[in-house]
């Protein structure tokens, strides 16, 4: 009997220690485990080909100038706000391993757009591979595990075309200035609507989402951020754009953005341009000092250039050039005599 009880509290003793150290491994290898995944959301950036996967709770997706960012880089960056508006909040941030500064764009979980993982990460694709010296490029996209979408963006350190106009400096009355910001512009609406893959209409053009850099070249920004909106958010804004006037008249509610649509703030700005007033359809034809600040220019080529801009803010969208139009036109203003 006493060997049968020493017997048995022995493999009982054995079979304790066994399970601890079976406990402790099962422990070591769910850690370390752990730690290969935190590594692997936070540094690896090829993940990213299953960004949106319904697995995912955490995500980044790079496109090309961004291939260098990491999700650390975007959550530990010092920003500045630059911008605010109902759907989100602008940042200037610098990125703190690589010294970069950046654009990063945070879009309101409340704000954006409802629906399935691929359709979602289709428009992103869409946005993020368009690419185009006029335009504002989309360097990368994070979606956080709690709903929060940030936009990665260059800086450009210029200020925007709104600005620019206001200023009333002599850069803003030269000729060729306001002859190249205009074609640049058209440039890259010609590409959005006619060279991508799939036609991309901006949706909220105006002078204020138009950037320049050192050269007064524009680059536009925001161009298809309303397909990541909801409809409450894209309404909103529609009504900004038709409080500042840029909004084409035939627009109801943001589905309905269309390429016509795009023309017409299009002939806005460049009524801003010659006119060096705020987006509005009643003021002078333009600045005086546009002829006497500019030697041998005449007349008749700015009339050509505020006859254009008329036509694309026509009343009726099929009376509204497309950009090729637009272009060929402005080349013409371009080669005519001065």
């Amino acid at each position: 009997m006493r060997k049968d009880h020493l017997l048995t509290l022995l493999l009982g003793v054995s079979i304790s220690a066994l399970l601890i150290i079976i406990f402790f491994i099962f422990l070591f290898r769910r850690k370390e485990s752990s730690t290969e995944q935190e590594q692997y959301d936070v540094e690896s950036l090829d993940h990213t080909k299953h960004a949106f996967s319904s697995k995912t709770e955490e995500l980044l997706v790079t496109f090309q100038g961004g291939e260098d960012l990491t999700i650390c880089d975007i959550l530990d960056a010092p920003g500045e706000v630059i911008g605010k508006s109902s759907y989100g909040t602008l940042y200037k941030a610098s990125l703190q391993r690589s010294g970069k500064v950046r654009v990063l764009r945070f879009l309101r979980p409340v704000c954006t757009v409802r629906c399935d993982a691929k359709e979602f990460n289709d428009v992103i694709q869409t946005l993020g591979f368009v690419r185009h010296e006029n335009l504002v490029p989309l360097l990368g996209f994070y979606g956080g595990n709690r709903g929060e979408k940030l936009m990665v963006h260059p800086f450009f350190s210029s200020g925007n075309l709104s600005d620019f106009i206001k200023s009333g400096g002599d850069e803003s009355i030269k000729w060729s200035n306001i002859l190249s910001i205009t074609t640049g512009i058209s440039k890259a609406l010609d590409h959005l609507h006619t060279g991508t893959q799939k036609p991309i209409v901006h949706g909220n053009l105006k002078s204020k989402n138009i950037l320049l850099n050192s050269s007064f070249e524009p680059r536009i920004s925001d161009y298809g951020l309303h397909l990541l909106l909801n409809q409450t958010a894209g309404q909103e804004i529609l009504d900004v754009s038709a409080a500042e006037g840029y909004k084409a008249p035939e627009l109801v509610n943001m589905k309905e953005v269309c390429k016509e649509s795009d023309v017409y703030s299009l002939g806005v700005i460049m009524l801003e341009l010659v006119s060096g007033k705020e987006a509005i359809l009643d003021h002078k034809l333009y600045r005086p000092e546009i002829l006497t600040s500019n030697d041998d220019l005449r007349e008749e080529r700015v009339l050509k250039y505020f006859q254009l801009a008329m036509s694309c803010c026509s009343p009726s969208p099929s009376l509204r050039p497309n950009m090729k139009q637009v272009l060929s036109k402005l080349q013409d203003i371009y080669s005519s005599r001065r």
